[in-house]
């Protein structure tokens, strides 16, 4: 498939039986202008709060519902935040190009980008499962991905890219049908992966939900888990990508926030969103030049976590 996403719904929003994620992606410009998308709630708006406080500067936060942005950026001024809007919404090419048109014509360019959006399928939607895994993936994965591919360009040096895993992007948590599975997790987690070949593994997943043969092709019967996997294994690969690159100290990590009470849990979790901001605010904001974590799946407790054989500290 050379890599080419599943077919990209024009409708935005959450999918009939999801439910949208705690906002798109959060971006920051520590320099000249702190930028956060994408948290009108959630983790998201704890992001956002977290960051305003730790240092001065104007909080650029995006949605893509653009009414509930603002309404949102209205409360955050009342508390003495200061914080500006930008619709984005990761499941619309049109409006990733607007954003980064914004951006590059503003600002010249990024210093940290937060992926924050996801969408996740309550364990009584009537949905088929096909539809689940088309849906799931394309705004988790593919529409993370596009995100990455238009603004890594306009990363600057020492700029930090933090993309929010989970607990079920843990890559023993591909556990389908062996030997399928043990193939599987070798090949998401080999050194020479590509952002071509982890998109076809993205895609022939959604082509075996759809069919009813994901077990025995060795995925898990989660599409939610899939997508989360696939945004880790591509947090290691875009590392690869920076080492390489001629700008300086570019690091990208992930971060499995923690069971955290949001709408998408059903407020059901362990911690507080202000303690789920804190691992992704925590990688954010690393320091120039530091050795680590670089490509790492990162712990909410800011713990280094072997993404390949574990073990997973607690609590969860």
């Amino acid at each position: 498939m050379g890599g080419r996403p599943v077919a990209r719904s024009q409708a935005t929003g959450s999918h009939d039986g999801g439910n949208q994620g705690s906002g798109a992606i959060i971006t920051v410009l520590l320099r000249p202008l702190p930028q956060v998308t994408g948290a009108n709630k959630g983790i998201g708006l704890a992001i956002v709060k977290d960051l305003c406080s730790q240092f001065e500067g104007c909080v650029y936060l995006t949605a893509r519902d653009e009414e509930k942005g603002l309404e949102t950026v209205a409360a955050l001024e009342e508390e003495g935040l200061s914080v500006r809007f930008h619709q984005l919404d990761i499941d619309d090419e049109e409006s990733i190009a607007a954003f980064k048109t914004h951006l590059e014509e503003t600002y010249g360019g990024l210093d940290v980008l937060v992926n924050n959006a996801a969408i996740a399928y309550k364990g009584s939607a009537t949905e088929p499962f096909g539809e689940q895994a088309e849906n799931t993936i394309r705004v988790n994965f593919f529409g993370t991905l596009a995100v990455c591919r238009s603004l890594f360009p306009l990363l600057r040096p020492h700029a930090r890219v933090v993309t929010l895993s989970s607990i079920v992007g843990f890559l023993p948590d591909v556990n389908g049908d062996e030997p399928q599975a043990f193939s599987l997790r070798e090949k998401l987690s080999s050194e020479e992966l590509t952002e071509d070949e982890l998109s076809d593994f993205m895609n022939q997943f959604v082509e075996r939900a759809k069919d009813g043969t994901w077990r025995e092709a060795g995925w898990q019967s989660c599409p939610y888990s899939v997508s989360k996997v696939g945004v880790t294994a591509l947090t290691r690969v875009q590392q690869r990508a920076f080492d390489d690159d001629p700008r300086e100290d570019l690091i990208v990590n992930c971060c499995n926030p923690g069971a955290v009470r949001t709408d998408m849990t059903s407020q059901r979790g362990v911690f507080t969103t202000e303690q789920g901001a804190e691992g992704p605010v925590y990688l954010a904001l690393l320091p120039h030049d530091v050795e680590e974590p670089k490509g790492e799946f990162v712990w909410h407790n800011k713990q280094v976590v072997d993404w390949v054989k574990g073990p997973l500290p607690g609590p969860h």
